[in-house]
């Protein structure tokens, strides 16, 4: 069964408007409608909520999130090809769903939606990983929205909860685990996708946290990530020496062995670190 609401199949409204995936804009569309639902469902109860959609595509993810009783959706959409079917989402949920023809990196969401606000999307694989990093490293906490439910290449999913010690472990885990709850939701095969990827697909969902697990200084963190794994199989003495000339102290007044690599420290030890260097 692929029927959530009155509209016709996917498959049908891509072949209307002649919707063929761009891999310039990294499209890969999502056909089972079913499937769509499932996704919107891991975003929990959204009857309450504003949602942000980034990169609808012909509007599968957005028909769940609006079949699932979402208050109201704000889809960005880059491709102009996409509105015409977009537009008629809209006609049949009428005042619930707004839609935005532009880049989702330069769109304020709160100029369009009101709190509380949980983000839904199947990214576009080309901007996933930076647009995540923004939604993650915002200037002030909590942010803008509760939780973040992202399609990412399976990959990319995996080095969001991975743990310290494994090679998926680096500066993505370090960031989303410092200020949120991460979990791969669910798993998806490439015959799920239109035209289908080379590799599997995961979602992931994120729920924001009150306040960071450790202190920390976010730029300082950021710093000290970005420097530890760019150089990931040196030694932090090495890795980090250009932080400041007297690492193996700080190293060492964080508790971290200075002969330690990027992928053996956990997330409070780069907190220590971050605050070490920064105080």
């Amino acid at each position: 069964m692929s029927a959530i609401d009155s509209l016709p199949p996917l498959r049908e409204v891509i072949a209307a408007h002649g919707l063929r995936a761009k891999k310039s804009l990294g499209q890969n569309f999502l056909l089972d409608l079913n499937l769509t639902a499932r996704i919107a469902r891991v975003a929990g109860d959204l009857s309450r909520c504003d949602v942000l959609e980034v990169g609808p595509g012909p509007g599968g993810l957005t028909r769940g999130l609006l079949a699932e009783g979402a208050r109201k959706v704000l889809a960005v959409e880059k491709d102009g090809r996409c509105l015409p079917a977009l537009a008629e989402i809209q006609a049949a949920y009428p005042g619930r769903l707004e839609v935005i023809e532009g880049d989702a990196l330069a769109v304020d969401p709160l100029a369009h939606l009101m709190p509380p606000i949980r983000v839904a999307a199947n990214l576009p694989y080309n901007v996933g990983t930076e647009l995540l990093v923004r939604w993650l490293t915002p200037k002030d906490w909590p942010p803008f929205w509760e939780s973040l439910t992202l399609m990412f290449q399976r990959e990319v999913a995996q080095r969001i909860v991975a743990q310290p010690g494994s090679k998926a472990y680096g500066r993505l885990a370090v960031l989303a685990q410092w200020r949120c709850d991460a979990r791969i939701a669910l798993d998806l095969p490439p015959e799920a996708f239109t035209p289908p990827p080379k590799i599997r697909s995961a979602v992931v969902h994120l729920t924001a946290l009150p306040a960071p697990r450790f202190p920390a200084d976010p730029e300082m963190l950021q710093k000290v990530t970005a420097a530890a794994f760019n150089q990931r199989r040196k030694m932090l003495r090495a890795a980090l020496k250009g932080l400041a000339p007297d690492i193996q102290d700080r190293l060492r007044a964080a508790g971290i062995a200075p002969t330690a690599r990027a992928e053996d420290v956990p997330l409070e030890g780069f907190c220590a670190l971050a605050r070490e260097l920064a105080g």
